[in-house]
């Protein structure tokens, strides 16, 4: 197997990492969310965050390099107008996740706080719920365009 093989490989599994793990996470905090079952909504939580950890943070990392690295042995420059887009709307939901991951950590907090006291969650977890959600939606369409465009490079400006 070849490096640019290697590195494609490496692209692909780590788009579906990061793909999968932020849809799978984001409908699983979601409807515990909306189950109203303290006891979901900590556990699912903290697993939420730590799949941020362990799975979407080393995928963020990776894809632009690895995107970058093949569209450069691909011969396609960085003003490729289909790279330059997909790049953009990869920035737009990294923009979207960083205070996501915020409110996930502080959501938690929350939820083992009145778990352990046990109170009902305060007005500012569903606030940041809501922000939470909010944020996700474009960030889920943006990544949506990437890997079309990834996978049909169109022309799109001269």
């Amino acid at each position: 197997m070849n490096s640019y093989l290697i590195v494609k490989w490496l692209h692909i599994v780590s788009s579906v990492l990061l793909a999968g793990t932020g849809f799978g996470s984001a409908f699983y905090l979601f409807f515990a969310n909306r189950s109203k079952s303290l006891e979901a909504q900590v556990i699912v939580g903290r697993l939420v965050v730590r799949a941020d950890w362990w799975f979407t943070t080393p995928t963020v990392i990776l894809q632009p390099i690895t995107g970058v690295v093949l569209a450069h042995w691909a011969g396609f420059g960085l003003a490729t107008p289909w790279l330059v887009l997909s790049l953009a709307l990869y920035a737009l939901a990294g923009l979207c996740w960083l205070p996501v991951v915020w409110l996930q950590l502080q959501m938690v907090k929350m939820a083992e706080q009145a778990l352990h006291e046990q109170t009902a969650l305060p007005a500012r977890y569903w606030l940041y719920a809501k922000w939470w959600e909010r944020l996700g939606y474009p960030a889920f369409v943006a990544m949506v365009v990437v890997f079309y465009l990834m996978v049909n490079k169109p022309p799109l400006w001269s």
